[in-house]
């Protein structure tokens, strides 16, 4: 049932979805990389903002480079053209197993950490007088390990030296914690948790549980204080069901791509679901008949019920912007 006739904001459309109510229209936000303005806050800020005044989304999602986490301990990357704006990884910080135990937990308040707080506050001053929803990307743990150690060694180390990553995802966990309780003092309106490890092809369900699902739980435990947090499935054969009970109100994966379908995660799921534009196949090389096509196929797969059009993870950054306003106007013009 449709609320009452009061103004819609993009909070007020949002808080419809996520409560099963019938919203004015179906929300929508897409979110990319900005390579080389990612390296500086402000530069960052500015393009995010750009963004969002070009295209007028329901939130906004910061998408920092995933090195921001990570700088702090080592980590070097570089910008060599990837199509999603992805920086790749130069430097690994852990060249031995022993290294996990000598990692430091991260201040907050200093050097990339402090630099990506500094974002949020200058988004946030331009995006609260708007009521634009906004949310911090957040990496897991165990992704901030694969970063630090590299994909393939991640696993090698896993399962031979279990007892040394899991010193290491302590560590991680403990700063992650410090770093969202700064961030959620700029008055974000919640994160994108960001998981890459949970797939088939990648871990067993127990492997996932035994060394990523408490770190998790203990990350989103915090997140009392925000209405509005995604969790993000990267990769295909994603183990989704066993993150149905996640406190988050919103999953995000690449449905066009991989199970389940948007239909089906809303039978296993409570809350809401976000997708039904597949990045390259329609929103780099369709055209935006075809968006607009594949948006109103997922729209009338979800009955508009519960569901946030946007893509299966970041929009690459060759995606033309005549499809990317095709997008947001296939839900309709609200504000």
């Amino acid at each position: 049932m449709r609320s009452n006739s009061s103004p819609w904001t993009k909070r007020r459309r949002l808080e419809a979805c996520l409560a099963g109510n019938e919203p004015d229209r179906v929300p929508v936000a897409l979110w990319r990389h900005f390579p080389v303005d990612d390296q500086t806050p402000e530069n960052l800020a500015a393009s995010t903002l750009d963004f969002q005044d070009r295209f007028d989304f329901d939130f906004v999602k910061v998408t920092p480079a995933s090195s921001f986490c990570l700088r702090d301990w080592g980590a070097i990357d570089t910008w060599q053209g990837a199509a999603e704006g992805a920086r790749n990884y130069t430097y690994r910080v852990i060249q031995s197993p022993d290294d996990w135990f000598r990692l430091p937990v991260l201040d907050p308040y200093r050097g990339a950490l402090a630099d990506q707080l500094t974002c949020l506050s200058l988004i946030v001053d331009q995006l609260s007088p708007r009521n634009v929803p906004l949310l911090q990307t957040i990496f897991s743990p165990l992704s901030q390990a694969k970063n630090l150690v590299g994909g393939e060694m991640l696993l090698v180390h896993l399962r031979q030296h279990p007892e040394a990553i899991k010193a290491g995802l302590r560590i991680i966990t403990e700063s992650t914690l410090r770093f969202l309780d700064a961030a959620l003092s700029t008055g974000i309106d919640g994160i994108c948790y960001a998981v890459q490890h949970a797939s088939y092809k990648l871990l067993s369900v127990q492997e996932y549980q035994e060394f990523a699902r408490l770190d998790d739980l203990q990350i989103l435990s915090m997140l009392d204080r925000t209405w509005l947090n995604m969790l993000h499935l990267h990769g295909e054969q994603v183990q989704f069901d066993q993150f149905c009970d996640y406190p988050v109100q919103v999953i995000n994966w690449h449905d066009r791509d991989t199970a389940p379908s948007l239909a089906q995660a809303l039978q296993r799921f409570p809350g809401a679901v976000c997708g039904g534009l597949q990045r390259e196949r329609t929103l780099v090389l369709g055209n935006p008949v075809s968006v607009t096509a594949e948006a109103h196929d997922a729209i009338q797969a979800t009955n508009a019920q519960r569901f946030i059009l946007g893509t299966g993870c970041v929009l690459p950054i060759t995606a033309p912007r005549t499809n990317i306003l095709a997008a947001r106007q296939s839900v309709g013009t609200g504000i």
